[in-house]
């Protein structure tokens, strides 16, 4: 990983210092740079300051013909030594339309996503769509693993084939594989399929099959009726089975099963303005189930004025019973400010990444966003957190933002 990332520091250093933005040579480059610092408690309580680099950079037309490098990493680091936090190249590929008719290329490190499975890859993916309404892309190379560390021998490989029947019934089917340490690790199925009927009623739904564990890992299926353009009602049901590796000792342990049933009912009340209410039935397999309520409202900045005022209840027999609000409003000042404040108050939110779970029960912050011109901004948020594993804790993020 760190050899793609000092190549893709390289590229994006040559590309905007050799290549103005109105090249002679027909290259443009784009882009973001983003430096971020943030602070947070840790659970020693102490106070963790990330610092992290990001740069987003496209660099169009290298070869006056379609040729394209696309980039997205980071540089991070804890100015405290408080906290692990690991630097990132999310992507870094060479992408070419039409390298033959029909056929687009990417090679480079890329996110690949298909019901069978996602993930991002060190590789080559290729899409041909050249048969009338099929679309086949076939991709395979290293399998990149943040959490385990990065081998030459994690390998991925997998193949998709899309058709559209009758101009709305759309179908996909997909094959994946992963190998660790040259160890077939996983062997995944998906199926996907969708329909909207006389654009009224859109059904759809997505499974994955997990081949080496005989069984199904994941299932949604829903329907939305949306005759009118004033409401619809949207039904689904979700199945979801936890995947692991067979070379990892938790293939060998029994796993829960989750599933949710959701319905929502939403009114538009104007245009940028709606009202909702929906109800989920959490069905654990041990744990007793839960019923989640809300009710609420929304606006979309559409003007100078943006938020939502959110209702929640959740019913659990376990005793963890809650009833919450959710509130945020925000407010363009001028052209130059944009300010905003929320509360999320006996609400239980969780919120995962690669290196943290975490779980909240009440949040309140205020953000704000200075403009100083068309290409740099300066964004700021502070907040107060709440959960059952700590009291509470202050954190907040300042990042400036530099368009190029």
């Amino acid at each position: 990983m760190k050899c793609w990332l000092r190549l893709f520091l390289c590229v994006a250093i040559l590309s905007t210092v050799g290549f103005p933005l109105n090249s002679a040579l027909g290259i443009t480059v784009s882009g973001r740079s983003s430096t971020e610092f943030e602070w947070y408690d840790t659970g020693d309580g102490d106070t963790a300051v990330p610092f992290y680099q990001y740069m987003l950079l496209n660099v169009h037309d290298i070869d006056n013909n379609g040729l394209a490098f696309r980039g997205y990493g980071r540089l991070a680091d804890d100015l405290a030594d408080e906290a692990d936090v690991d630097s990132r190249l999310y992507y870094a590929y060479l992408e070419k339309k039409d390298l033959i008719e029909d056929l687009d290329v990417r090679f480079g490190r890329q996110f690949i996503s298909t019901t069978a499975g996602a993930s991002i890859m060190d590789g080559l993916y290729m899409e041909y769509s050249g048969w009338g309404d099929v679309d086949i892309t076939v991709f395979g190379g290293g399998d990149v693993a943040y959490y385990d560390g990065y081998n030459a021998k994690d390998l991925i490989a997998g193949i998709e084939v899309r058709r559209t029947f009758m101009d709305d019934l759309n179908l996909g089917l997909s094959y994946l594989q992963k190998w660790d340490h040259s160890e077939l690790a996983n062997e995944l199925f998906g199926l996907d399929v969708d329909y909207d009927f006389k654009d009224m009623l859109y059904v759809y739904s997505e499974t994955q099959f997990n081949y080496l564990a005989n069984a199904v890992s994941y299932f949604l299926g829903g329907a939305k009726y949306h005759r009118s353009d004033n409401w619809s009602v949207r039904a689904e049901y979700l199945y979801s089975l936890p995947v692991f590796s067979s070379t990892s000792i938790y293939s060998v342990f029994a796993v829960d099963e989750y599933e949710e049933l959701f319905v929502e009912y939403e009114q538009r009340l104007m245009p940028g303005l709606r009202a909702f209410v929906n109800y989920a039935r959490e069905m654990y397999e041990y744990d007793a189930d839960a019923d989640v309520f809300e009710v609420g409202i929304e606006k979309i900045r559409t003007g100078r004025f943006s938020g939502y005022v959110i209702g929640t209840w959740r019913e659990d027999p376990d005793g963890q019973d809650l009833a919450g609000v959710k509130v945020y409003a925000a407010a363009t000042i001028n052209n130059r400010f944009q300010a905003g404040a929320g509360v999320h108050l006996d609400v239980m939110e969780r919120y995962l990444d690669e290196d943290e779970d975490e779980t909240t029960n009440s949040r309140i912050w205020v953000d704000g966003t200075v403009t100083f011109n068309r290409k740099i901004n300066l964004q700021a948020k502070v907040e107060r957190v709440e959960s059952d594993l700590w009291d509470e804790y202050y954190r907040g993020r300042v990042r400036l933002n530099v368009r190029f």
